[in-house]
């Protein structure tokens, strides 16, 4: 019987598409670098909002007293 597309019982389990750096056991690393990165990014956008909205981030903001 031929196999079709449509109809996988019987086939066995359906795997997932490794890239080449997972297939060499580098997967979660690139995730993990990947998530300080998006971090690193969303830390400079929020800086760069701050400064454009002219409020002084309260690092940089002389204390009163």
């Amino acid at each position: 019987m031929a196999k079709s597309r449509n109809n996988l019982l019987g086939v066995g389990g359906q795997r997932k598409k490794l890239s080449r750096a997972e297939q060499q056991g580098a997967g979660p690393a690139r995730d993990n670098d990947r998530k300080v990165a998006e971090d690193k990014k969303q830390e400079l956008v929020r800086k760069m909002r701050e400064r454009a909205a002219g409020s002084a981030p309260a690092q940089d903001a002389p204390a009163e007293s």
